[in-house]
């Protein structure tokens, strides 16, 4: 069968390349319909990775977050035009102590290989799941970040102190407002605040039980274990305030991308015993879990459509370009892609 894929060649340049697919009984063939922009596309559509980095990843297609309909599944355990989450996360081993995104074999897709920019995505058919009809489409379109918010929560749970009176999330954008809500619902007993640096932001976190600017911190407030989702040239900062706050032997758990190194306050974390583990990705158990968290909880479900931002109709590459651009310009929520190629 011959397909589009539709290639980030070089920054803020998107070929087509047409090949064929040749399916196996172990894949179906998904068509995309809804396709979300995530921060890592942006870094590699606007070349702000390194040019070792660019070199080595493109061409590439890009985007790691979407849903689809299935057109083809030659073993028929997927009907036609079934909604299914695609999970971008490709194990090529196991491993009974690694979870499957942190192996060092496993492919992503949009980071390596190619992404869900494509008229047509095989996908191995254990990388899909079945999307409920009630959930909306444009939510589920950015499923794979909040299973990694959901993710990074059962490694807190397994990981933290059972001292979990208050919790603390560093940060005011999507990331920090996923796991402020997904906090409050799986762990309703704990206060979970939110610290961030725009007042206009905060106010959309109506489920948080308080909410700080970075420079109105109660001298007095202390936090039992606290989640970082600031990222970038600001992450040292924010995780450097969080181990002025935390009590000893809190749980750091760091969720933001940096590309440079980011300096640590480490003398204190040895003071106070602290443990910092990082977060990355998620799996195909990730993803099963959030869908029935989403099925025991869909006010969860209304509360994200608040971060969908513009949806975009696309027919073209221009339409795709156009959709990064304003993605660049946004001032919060998901730029969507309606995928209508």
């Amino acid at each position: 069968m011959l397909n589009t894929v539709y290639r980030l060649v070089e920054p803020r340049r998107i070929e087509a390349e047409f090949c064929d697919i040749d399916i196996t009984e172990n894949e179906v063939l998904v068509r995309p319909t809804y396709l979300s922009i995530c921060n890592a596309d942006q870094r590699y559509f606007q070349g702000q990775r390194s040019s070792k980095v660019l070199r080595e990843k493109l061409p590439m297609a890009l985007i790691h977050e979407g849903i689809g309909q299935v057109i083809y599944d030659p073993k028929g355990e997927f009907g036609t035009g079934t909604r299914v989450v695609m999970i971008p996360n490709t194990p090529q081993e196991d491993d009974d102590v690694v979870a499957e995104n942190y192996r060092r074999s496993s492919i992503f897709r949009a980071s390596g290989s190619d992404g869900f920019m494509q008229d047509i995505v095989a996908m191995r058919r254990d990388r899909v799941v079945v999307l409920p009809d009630w959930i909306d489409e444009r939510v589920a379109a950015f499923t794979e970040l909040v299973s990694v918010v959901y993710h990074a929560i059962d490694r807190f749970c397994k990981k933290a102190h059972s001292r979990q009176d208050t919790i603390a999330v560093w940060g005011d954008g999507n990331l920090a407002y996923i796991a402020t809500l997904l906090l409050k619902n799986r762990l309703p007993q704990s206060r979970i605040i939110v610290v961030g640096k725009h007042e206009y932001k905060l106010k959309d976190f109506v489920f948080a039980d308080e909410t700080y600017t970075i420079d109105s911190i109660p001298a007095e407030l202390s936090v039992d274990h606290a989640f970082e989702c600031v990222g970038g040239a600001a992450s040292s900062a924010a995780i450097n305030q969080i181990i002025d706050y935390i009590r000893p032997e809190g749980s750091i758990a760091i969720m933001g991308v940096s590309e440079e190194n980011v300096p640590v306050n480490t003398r204190m974390v040895l003071e106070k015993g602290l443990s910092v583990f990082g977060n990355s990705r998620s799996g195909v158990e990730d993803f099963k879990n959030l869908i029935a968290f989403y099925e025991e909880n869909p006010t969860v479900v209304d509360y994200l459509k608040k971060i969908v931002g513009e949806i975009i109709e696309v027919h073209t590459i221009d339409d795709m370009v156009a959709a990064f651009d304003s993605d660049m310009r946004k001032k919060g929520g998901k730029t969507i892609m309606l995928w209508n190629k």
